[in-house]
């Protein structure tokens, strides 16, 4: 077993290949090799991606795809996606040509409040000290004007602060809950910089007040944080046509696909092991997305998995209804996103990203977000009640095979023609693999 080491992110780049190499792959010459092969040639691009983060020897790639017609509002998108998983850009791309004849995607925002807590210990009355922050919440506001300034004066600031009384589930526990208005930034720096800056005030306003005994005025600030849940932070989108206007999809006739449809969306309401799989599947259109225009994508999918669970029991985040012949499907989800600041100021490919979104504000991309997680639940559960997901995954996977074993173009191709009519499977795929002598 390697020996700690310290000062390893003091080492140059080369030393601590050295040292990774010689101590984990027994001296691999190949490893430096591929690591080498992903840096990038332009010094100033690859300067900059190193900055991102701390100890970089190299660059992770993942593709970068697009989807076109993508009708949102009645605005035609190309959406930016980044993903590994090799169904997801084609299952939206169609999926996404499937509305635009159908009118689109409709989608609106309901809420755009974030909120951050400060927590703290208190044994005094908590009866007077609401009344203290009651009294003293524009002393508390103003005491972060410094910070808020700008954000002002773009529309945003703080718009709220309550006392939340937890010390019926932990002892004395209790938070000054505070929410924001960030326009067109995610927001978690100014957020974060706000509640500390309110802590202290508050702190000292309870010191200095003439509310509590000596005695009672002892406070303990434990952390002031943001909150990736943003429930109030809410982005709905829907599509909809007449049960006849489906059409005969993949054999089904429309009115049996819409039933098995609705059978299987009403499924994942009530059951978890299906809801976090179908959730997944919003999850894969919905973090594409967010990596390609420099988003978070880990505090979203917490505070959305978070938001599945809001009435007490994990459930299915979208809905579909048949009403009077009418089809529709529905997504609502909290989204706490930016398109200023952070990675979406440096990255270059966030911001062609943007650019190709029309430089959206981030209310805009709130809608495109929820538009495309909808849009890619629809393509799998239109799989899973129709031909199947495999149908689709070994469709790739064939694909991916051949890739690997150097295929050309020509013999991709004359693959498409033999499975025309036979199952893909991994025996299947082995035997054309041995047929055109490629395994």
């Amino acid at each position: 077993m390697p020996e700690k080491i310290i000062g390893f992110s003091k080492l140059s780049r080369e030393d601590k290949i050295s040292w990774i190499s010689s101590n984990f792959l027994n001296e691999s010459s190949e490893f430096k090799k591929i690591l080498n092969s992903y840096l990038n040639n332009d010094t100033e691009i690859q300067s900059l991606h190193n900055s991102f983060s701390e100890n970089s020897i190299s660059n992770f790639y993942l593709p970068y795809s697009v989807s076109p017609n993508f009708l949102i509002n009645n605005k035609n998108y190309c959406i930016p996606l980044v993903t590994e998983e090799s169904s997801v850009v084609a299952a939206l791309s169609n999926s996404s040509k499937f509305w635009f004849e159908r009118g689109g995607f409709k989608s609106n925002i309901i809420n755009n409040l974030k909120n951050g807590q400060i927590h703290f210990m208190f044994k005094g009355k908590k009866k007077l000290l609401e009344k203290l922050i009651n009294d003293n919440v524009l002393d508390l506001i103003k005491s972060t004007d410094e910070i808020t300034k700008r954000m002002r004066a773009r529309g945003g600031g703080i718009k709220k602060i309550k006392l939340i009384d937890k010390s019926s589930d932990l002892k004395d526990y209790l938070q000054l809950s505070v929410d924001f208005i960030t326009v067109d930034s995610m927001g978690a720096n100014f957020i974060n910089s706000c509640l500390e800056k309110i802590s202290k005030t508050f702190k000292e306003l309870i010191i200095k007040s003439n509310y509590f005994k000596d005695s009672e005025k002892d406070i303990k600030i434990i952390m002031s944080i943001l909150s990736n849940y943003t429930p109030d932070c809410l982005v709905e989108a829907s599509v909809e046509c007449n049960l006849d206007e489906l059409g005969t999809i993949e054999g089904l006739p429309s009115r049996e696909f819409a039933s098995k449809f609705k059978s299987a969306f009403d499924i994942a309401q009530i059951d978890i092991n299906r809801a976090v799989t179908h959730n997944k599947g919003i999850m894969n259109g919905i973090d594409a997305v967010l990596i390609s225009t420099g988003n978070d994508f880990r505090a979203v999918e917490a505070g959305i998995h978070a938001y599945a669970s809001s009435d007490g029991y994990y459930k299915s985040l979208s809905k579909c209804s048949i009403i009077n012949d009418n089809f529709k499907i529905s997504l609502k989800i909290p989204v706490s996103v930016g398109t200023v600041g952070g990675i979406t100021d440096l990255h270059p490919m966030v911001k062609l990203s943007l650019q190709m979104l029309g430089n959206p504000t981030s209310l805009d991309l709130m809608k495109i977000i929820c538009s495309v997680g909808l849009a890619q639940n629809f393509a799998a559960v239109k799989s899973l009640v129709s031909s199947g997901i495999q149908k689709g995954h070994m469709k790739m996977h064939l694909i991916n095979l051949l890739i690997k074993n150097s295929a050309n173009k020509t013999q991709i191709e004359n693959s498409k023609e033999y499975f025309k009519d036979k199952e893909i499977n991994n025996q299947s795929v082995i035997e054309f693999l041995n047929l055109k002598n490629l395994k």
